[in-house]
């Protein structure tokens, strides 16, 4: 294509979609089908634990039991009896009342990201995001040009002190948190923390966008309280389906204030009417037929073996200048190089060696050097894992 044939058909697309990168994430995956490559980049549960003979059979009932009836167009809330399952799952684990009536269906907990977008941000919005933060909830959310506003989390959670100098400057609507094994750090807010980050928000005019698709893969310690239960009329909670069932239903919710939650459900009208009806049948019938828990106690041991044996071998082959997150469930630990050392430089002499991770640039939302980077542990095996930390290791001390 000619400059003057590129230049005009660049004049088509809209002022914000020029602003949002293509996923970092999404492109470096290309190195991963090398078989060679051993592979820390992806965010993907482990696919060994998709339980495809009970969705088998699962989808036969619903045809038994519905007929055409389930590939029927549906009311845009979602299946209710999908949601009164949800519902009552908070009720029984976390201690939480959420009315059925206040569960919005979405595409994944991607989709509730981009209607919660839609119906908040005007372009210039402020919103605190957590430094480092999650590449997709940047990604989704710029599209609606807001300016971002980072608050450093650190191994206990937010920095309290910092995000009290940023609320005194500034007047942000949202601010966005994954408080339980973020990504990309693998951190959890201490309670004490959840505390003191509620007292500050309770006092202003702003919602908590509560990201939580990973608080059920946890392999040790405690269930820690929600930001739902403690301020629930400052708080927007997600969930999902995807890392606890199958990615590929692509099946998450969010749960809202009454006034909140009609403003969404007109977005969700708008963008696609609703998500898919079969779907939320076929999963509510599986929900039906097995035990959630043991399902998903299979998936945390194995994540848990996974993690203590990369941790082990960062303990063993990484040079004691680097340090690591030392994650309590989810996906994923946070490495960070010597002060002037280079993740990307990094990333370079990794992919020599046969293995790949996510440097962490993509994760901050102001352009800078890092020296930080992600490492994914639940679709490596032990011995594979091990493997590619010792590869990874020989690159660290190629920089170093």
């Amino acid at each position: 294509m000619s400059q003057l044939a590129r230049k005009s058909m660049d004049a088509i697309f809209s002022d914000r979609i020029h602003d949002v990168p293509r996923s970092f994430i999404r492109e470096i995956l290309k190195a991963s089908l090398d078989a060679e490559m051993i592979s820390f980049a992806g965010g993907l549960p482990n696919r060994k634990f998709f339980p495809v003979d009970e969705l088998r059979e699962a989808t036969e009932r619903v045809f038994e039991i519905h007929g055409t009836s389930c590939l029927q167009y549906s009311n845009s809330e979602g299946l209710i009896e999908l949601r009164r399952y949800i519902s009552e799952r908070y009720k029984q684990k976390q201690g939480i009342n959420i009315d059925p009536d206040h569960i919005l269906i979405t595409n994944g907990s991607q989709q509730a990201l981009d209607l919660i977008a839609k119906v908040m941000i005007n372009d210039g919005d402020q919103v605190i995001i957590e430094e480092p933060g999650y590449l997709g909830a940047i990604q989704a959310l710029s599209l609606y040009k807001p300016r971002y506003l980072p608050v450093k989390v650190s191994d206990h959670g937010m920095d309290i002190e910092a995000l009290e100098t940023c609320l005194k400057q500034n007047q942000p609507k949202l601010m966005y948190t994954v408080p339980n094994f973020q990504n990309p750090a693998g951190i959890s807010y201490s309670n004490e923390n959840r505390a003191e980050l509620a007292r500050v928000v309770n006092t202003k005019h702003l919602l908590v966008i509560e990201d939580d698709p990973y608080g059920d893969l946890r392999f040790r310690g405690e269930r820690l309280t929600s930001f739902y239960e403690m301020i629930p009329e400052h708080t927007i909670l997600l969930g999902s389906f995807s890392k606890t069932v199958v990615p590929g239903f692509r099946l998450g919710w969010v749960a809202a204030p009454d006034r909140i939650m009609e403003k969404l459900l007109i977005a969700k009208q708008a963008s696609d009417l609703h998500t898919s009806n079969f779907t939320q049948y076929i999963i509510y019938e599986f929900l039906k037929s097995i035990e959630l828990d043991h399902h998903i106690e299979l998936i945390t041991k194995a994540y848990g073996n996974q993690c203590r044996a990369m941790l082990e071998a960062i303990d063993e082959f990484f040079p004691k200048e680097v340090v690591c997150t030392r994650p309590d469930g989810g996906m994923f630990l946070w490495g960070k190089l010597p002060e002037g050392a280079r993740s990307m430089n990094l990333f370079e002499r990794a992919i020599d060696k046969k293995v790949i991770f996510v440097p962490g640039e993509p994760f901050y939302t102001v352009e800078k050097e890092s020296s930080s980077f992600r490492l994914n542990f639940s679709c490596v095996e032990e011995e594979l894992g091990r493997e590619g930390i010792y590869r990874l290791a020989g690159a660290i001390n190629e920089i170093l």
